[in-house]
């Protein structure tokens, strides 16, 4: 896979786009200080996750004994499962804005942090985003040049997220709601495609090797 494509899929499952809204509504009374220092924090953390998943992801799936391509089947049936919830599911600013109504019925003590949750995970270190650092690491087809790009990808990916949320709110009144909403389901239509062409590889090298 090239840097391109690793690009767009990173750039798809991690949507930095789609996590405006959820920076905006769970940030909502912060001072400016107190919005980039989450913003940071969420970034951080995020990066801390998927950098777990590229190093020991494969080494998990090994130590169980799955295989690699029964692992891609099931990680691009799981990747398409969340692209239909971007395409079909609600925008993800009114998901969180319920989510940030519940929070506000519990005590502050039992809140986690906006930026831990939902920012870090699972807004930007989505579980689509952990299965697919997974598979664009395989350690049997990319090397440990090609993983390192792989990682910087990434890192660059979460970098434009943590801008994209330092410009959250100008960004919000130029696209609106609509249109955050219509990009991520362009996102989520580009993801499904990525996700039966995943599946679709797996099944060809499963027919013609003859083992999973």
């Amino acid at each position: 896979m090239n840097i391109l494509e690793s690009f767009i899929t990173l750039w798809v499952v991690i949507d930095p786009i789609g996590t405006i809204p959820v920076f905006i509504a769970v940030t909502t009374g912060m001072n400016a200080a107190t919005r980039r220092s989450t913003a940071f924090t969420a970034t951080f953390v995020s990066i801390g996750v998927l950098l777990f998943f590229l190093i020991l992801g494969q080494l998990l799936i090994d130590a169980l004994g799955i295989s690699l391509l029964s692992f891609q089947v099931a990680g691009g049936i799981v990747l398409f499962l969340f692209a239909l919830t971007m395409i079909f599911g609600e925008p993800k600013q009114e998901t969180d804005l319920n989510t940030k109504e519940l929070d506000e019925e519990r005590p502050k003590q039992d809140r986690p942090s906006p930026a831990i949750f939902p920012l870090a995970v699972p807004s930007l270190a989505s579980p689509g985003a952990m299965l697919a650092i997974v598979l664009l690491t395989d350690n049997n087809e990319f090397s440990i040049l090609s993983q390192a790009v792989t990682a910087m990808v990434m890192v660059a990916v979460l970098l434009a997220a943590f801008v994209a949320m330092l410009m959250a709110e100008p960004i919000i009144r130029l696209i609106g709601n609509s249109g955050a909403a219509i990009i991520s389901r362009v996102m989520g239509m580009i993801l499904a495609s990525v996700a039966a062409d995943a599946v679709l590889t797996a099944i060809l090298e499963i027919l013609r090797t003859g083992s999973v």
